[in-house]
């Protein structure tokens, strides 16, 4: 139903003042895969690496920089250096992205996944090539290397109906971050929420950084004060905007897959991309390399970032307890040493999150090696772990997953990779803890989804893209051997 509502400002009291059959979700077929296959081809303007399998046409716009973003349209292909979660709103406009710089991991890579957008990275000179209002073919449908032509080609779409598709033993969940996808999303065949990105809902719904919040009144910033206030008008506590908007963004992922678990992670921000926040600056470090600073586990007791925490857990609390939501479990990003989980759990404690009670489950993600070596370790303090395989690949090997240079090394199915995957599953199994995967790499390869479930994972969590495609895949690998996880 499409229901439209009405608070009355004096009462308090909530009215339904609309309600008729809703006629955009509700006529999307869910029980069909679609392949994309161009009809023809054209002149090659440039190359770099695909994302998605997707086909898409249309004028191109070169975004040099943020403040040029407000330019951008309905339906235009946004081609970038490089994309950072503040751009996230326009993403969601445009019908392909073309970066110059990034991996198969990168941000631009990860969101277009989640929004469905092709997207081709990596090109290095995308936008010396393409210019402005040129029209272009973006073509994911070719492997791996995604293509941009010249003109609009025809192309066509493939459906294949999978309404009788048996139900695999693995589970089979989900990767979201925007909680306005989450309902629409909800019907697809799925076990859950795999990974819930916190990331998304603080840069969208609320961008601002949570300390700036909470010392609102002492900002230097002047700048950043009136955009917060402009942003926070209703609030007299700001800190309680934060709070606010972080439950409702988390309750709507909660809401739309309930009774089926979903597993939050909390922020995971580099330092750099929370300065982007506004009033952010101020509080983070400038650091040589992000990727392996402060972030994750380590921010969440630091004195730096101790008082965001406290919000970020109010929220979650929120939820789970005055919303009723207990099917919302809670993971642990970057969690480099036994002390971290211990010190993180003993803040969370702190705010009424405290492992067990009610139910609750902390996860940690698994993507630093030292995750997999002391995998016992870890399975003590821990109810689950997720294997992040975009940052493991990138410790393990020693790749910078961002870097479209070494791009080719990065390689999830490398066997170092995959024999550290197999190791942590098995202590995993050993422990009796539950083991699933949130990474990228089962949703581009569906052979690396076999090679888990062969391993004997719990879970399998997705891009929505990709979920219908690879559960065949599970069942063909299920249904050649009696391979199962751990029950959970």
């Amino acid at each position: 139903m499409d229901i439209e509502w009405a608070k009355d400002g004096r009462t308090g009291e909530l009215f339904i003042v609309q309600a008729r059959p809703e006629t955009v979700q509700a006529q999307k077929n869910r029980d069909v895969i679609q392949s994309f296959k161009l009809k023809e081809r054209g002149k090659v303007l440039i190359t770099g690496r695909s994302v998605g399998e997707k086909i898409a046409s249309g004028p191109v716009r070169v975004v040099k920089s943020v403040e040029f973003l407000r330019e951008f349209c309905e339906g235009d292909i946004l081609v970038a250096d490089k994309t950072d979660p503040d751009w996230e709103p326009v993403m969601k406009k445009a019908s392909a992205i073309v970066t110059n710089r990034g991996g198969r991991t990168c941000h631009a890579a990860i969101i277009s996944r989640e929004l469905g957008v092709p997207a081709i990275v990596g090109t290095e000179h995308g936008t010396e090539v393409l210019k402005e209002r040129q029209v272009v073919t973006i073509s994911c449908a070719e492997g791996d290397t995604g293509i941009v032509y010249e003109g609009k080609l025809p192309f066509e779409v493939e459906q294949t109906n999978i309404k009788d598709l048996q139900r695999p033993r693995t589970k089979v969940m989900m990767n979201l971050a925007n909680p306005e996808e989450a309902f629409s999303l909800s019907f697809l065949p799925n076990d859950g929420v795999g990974l819930a990105r916190m990331e998304f809902i603080i840069n969208t719904y609320i961008k601002v950084h949570p300390l700036a919040l909470l010392d609102f009144d002492k900002l230097a910033d002047q700048a950043a004060k009136a955009e917060i206030e402009k942003l926070t008008s209703s609030y007299t506590e700001k800190p309680q905007y934060f709070v606010d908007r972080l439950a409702q963004g988390v309750a709507m992922l909660a809401a739309a897959f309930y009774p089926k678990d979903v597993i939050l992670r909390l922020s995971d921000f580099k330092s750099n991309e929370y300065a982007n926040l506004i009033g952010g600056k101020a509080y983070e470090p400038v650091e040589e390399n992000p990727m392996i600073g402060f972030r994750g586990a380590s921010r969440y007791y630091h004195p730096r970032y101790q008082a965001g925490f406290a919000l970020e857990c109010e929220a979650v609390r929120r939820v789970r307890e005055d919303m009723g939501l207990t099917n919302l479990k809670v993971m642990i990003p970057f969690c480099r040493t036994i002390e971290e989980g211990q010190r993180v759990q003993a803040e969370m404690e702190k705010h009424g999150l405290k492992r067990g009670a009610n139910g609750l489950e902390i996860y940690v993600m698994c993507e630093i090696p030292s995750n997999v070596i002391l995998a016992a370790e870890f399975a003590e303090i821990f109810d689950g772990f997720s294997i992040g395989s975009n940052d493991l690949t990138q410790l393990i090997l020693g790749v910078d997953r961002d870097s479209e240079i070494v791009a080719p090394i990065f390689n999830e199915r490398n066997a170092a990779v995959k024999t550290m995957i197999a190791q942590v599953i098995k202590v995993c199994r050993e422990k009796h803890r539950k083991i699933g995967i949130c990474g990228q790499a089962p949703s581009d390869y569906p052979e690396f989804a076999q090679f888990l479930v062969e391993q004997g994972i719990d879970s399998i969590s997705l891009n929505p893209d990709t979920l219908l495609k690879t559960s065949l895949a599970i069942l063909e690998k299920e249904r050649g051997g009696d391979t199962q996880g751990v029950s959970s």
